[in-house]
């Protein structure tokens, strides 16, 4: 007996589509409508404008986006990670990689970012040493032949209350 496969495939909630693997579709893909792909998109159009200012609406018509939500819904991700900045209402620039005077600011962070790192491994090396000569210390402090014999009395004097 031979079997045909078929898949249920459900594009959105409001309807759904019996599909054979046979069937080729007309409509795009899952992959083709997401938000990631148009994302992508965006960027790349965001980079390639004029000195990365961009007029959503000339976007949304590039992309040919049926739904506009979708471009403030990137918009305000983008926004919210510091990639891009509100000009007014639909116009955005720019912030990211590509913008000259951007790059230079964030590599003079990155600079100090690692002097701070280079100075804080210094101190942890310092402290470290600190560690060990206090750990050394009092281990001779348990093993000399006074202070085992008297530890209460060392506890005394090591906190001034003799």
């Amino acid at each position: 007996m031979g079997y045909k496969v078929v898949w249920l495939v459900v594009p959105s909630r409001k309807k759904m589509d019996f599909e054979t693997t046979e069937t080729v579709r007309s409509t795009p893909s899952r992959h083709e409508k997401s938000l990631g792909l148009l994302t992508m998109k965006f960027v790349s159009l965001l980079q390639e404008a004029k000195d990365g200012v961009l007029d959503l609406k000339v976007a949304a018509d590039s992309l040919a986006v049926k739904q506009k939500r979708r471009i403030y819904d990137i918009t305000n991700v983008l926004e919210g990670v510091g990639l891009i900045e509100k000009k007014n209402k639909n116009i955005i620039q720019w912030r990211g990689e590509n913008s000259g005077s951007q790059t230079q600011e964030v590599l003079e962070h990155v600079k100090v970012l690692k002097a701070q790192i280079s100075e804080l491994e210094a101190q942890e090396k310092e402290l470290d040493n600190q560690k060990t000569w206090l750990e050394e210390n009092i281990k001779h402090l348990n093993y000399h032949p006074i202070t085992s014999t008297y530890p209460f009395l060392c506890y005394l004097i090591s906190n001034g209350n003799v």
